[in-house]
């Protein structure tokens, strides 16, 4: 006695999961020509982007470029790879049937070097949904130009774009878009440059117009970047501004001082062109004047201008001191006088005391017609405050032409005070000058 039951229902397999079953058979690459754009003959395929940026790698004053990672995803609907399936929503490829089908021919606008990373393999993936949406996503590092302007380097803002673009297909083939508006771009949180602050990403969409071949639709990512300003005031405005208070030592040495002051203002201005240089070494050679050249080569004027300042002041002392020598000229030579004797006196005297010694007559008797006498004073006080005090007194007693009388003039100058009598010690040097009889 058999039991009736329900029938048993077959779940029908899924040629999908099928490892007998070819992509190219399931997908029927081999039945359409996949050199032809969807939609041949009709409207413009819709191609939607979005864009990941992964990392901003760098930025070339000098080159005036960026280097970008980032992945960049198609969106579009090709009939022609519908497929049947009950259970897998989509499927996934690799790079290798990528050649084998239709894709967007996108490429990068004013870019310079663009590669697709191929570690380990390539970079490339490929998802088919039984409709025949497609996605293709692939990994590029992209190397584009970036005017920048530098008139106010280094306190500017760079604002650079990523210009993405159809070769072949013009807007009406191609109808490229951003798939989700703004919200197509993301960006790493981490990413960060050394000089730079990113301020915000943005994107947009332009018409592109070639005289030979027509319309484009081209889609724009714009980034705008802020100059750090920390690392330039430490390595450029510091030091120049160092470097100019350093060159305004030399108004306070001597001006007789040329060995401190001559090498000490060839340094600074020295220093200040080494500066100006390297920060143009980092710069790209442009033909307007940069904020930061303003203020180096105010720096070097006037670096400059304290060179000049001693130059003029060492030729006015020059020619001053010529003036003053012409009338010492015209005395007569003393070249060939002995050497001035000096006699040490230790004892107490007053200041007329020393007066007297314009009388002084040397020891063989012959009275000098022109001597002049020199006295160094030591003193010794008895307080506490002050135990030495010392004075120089220095008079030249001048004898006249004529031998009937004589003139002394004594000139005297000495710092103790003259309160109390104290002990004194006189060194008396005498300088012996013969007589000439010159006529006026």
């Amino acid at each position: 006695m058999s039991k009736k039951g329900s029938p048993v229902l077959k779940r029908s397999p899924d040629i999908t999961k099928s490892p007998l079953t070819k992509s190219e058979q399931l997908l029927r690459i081999d039945d359409h020509d996949f050199s032809m754009r969807p939609g041949f003959g009709g409207p413009a395929i819709p191609v939607g982007v979005d864009v990941q940026v992964e990392s901003l790698d760098s930025i070339s004053e000098v080159d005036m470029d960026f280097t970008m990672t980032l992945y960049l995803r198609h969106y579009w609907k090709d009939e022609r790879l519908s497929f049947p399936s009950t259970n897998n929503l989509s499927m996934t490829f690799d790079g290798r049937l990528v050649k084998k089908i239709w894709v967007p021919d996108m490429f990068f606008v004013h870019s310079k070097r663009s590669f697709i990373h191929d570690t380990t393999t390539d970079n490339v993936m490929l998802r088919v949904q039984p409709d025949g949406k497609v996605l293709y996503s692939l990994r590029v590092t992209v190397t584009a130009m970036c005017n920048m302007d530098f008139s106010r380097f280094p306190l500017d803002t760079q604002t650079c774009s990523l210009e993405i673009e159809s070769y072949a297909y013009t807007e009406d083939d191609l109808m490229l878009y951003w798939k989700k508006g703004n919200d197509s771009l993301k960006t790493d949180e981490r990413i960060s440059l050394s000089q730079f602050l990113i301020q915000e990403f943005h994107t947009t969409t332009k018409l592109a117009f070639y005289s030979s071949t027509g319309w484009y639709n081209r889609l724009y990512i714009n980034f705008t970047l802020r100059r750090h300003i920390f690392f330039f005031l430490l390595q450029t405005y510091f030091p120049a501004t160092l470097m100019v208070m350093l060159s305004w030592v030399s108004f306070w040495i001597d001006r007789r001082a040329v060995p401190a002051r001559v090498p000490l203002g060839i340094t600074t201005v020295l220093t200040m062109s080494t500066i100006i240089t390297g920060v143009n070494a980092s710069m790209p050679r442009v033909s307007y004047i940069k904020a930061v050249d303003i203020y180096l080569w105010v720096s070097f004027v006037f670096v400059f201008l304290s060179v000049l300042e001693y130059a003029a002041v060492n030729y006015l002392t020059t020619v001053q001191e010529r003036k003053e020598r012409k009338p010492q000229e015209k005395l007569p030579c003393t070249c060939g006088l002995p050497q001035p004797r000096a006699v040490l006196l230790d004892g107490s005297y007053s200041d007329g005391e020393v007066n007297d010694l314009g009388n002084y007559t040397p020891e063989n008797g012959d009275k000098p017609d022109r001597m002049m006498v020199q006295l160094t004073l030591a003193s010794e006080r008895s307080s506490p405050q002050r135990k030495s005090q010392r004075s120089s007194y220095c008079f030249r007693s001048r004898g006249l032409k004529s031998s009937s009388r004589r003139r002394s003039d004594y000139m005297m100058t000495h710092g103790a005070t003259k309160q109390k009598p104290y002990r004194k010690s006189l060194i008396l040097s005498i300088y012996h000058f013969p007589y000439y009889n010159n006529t006026e």
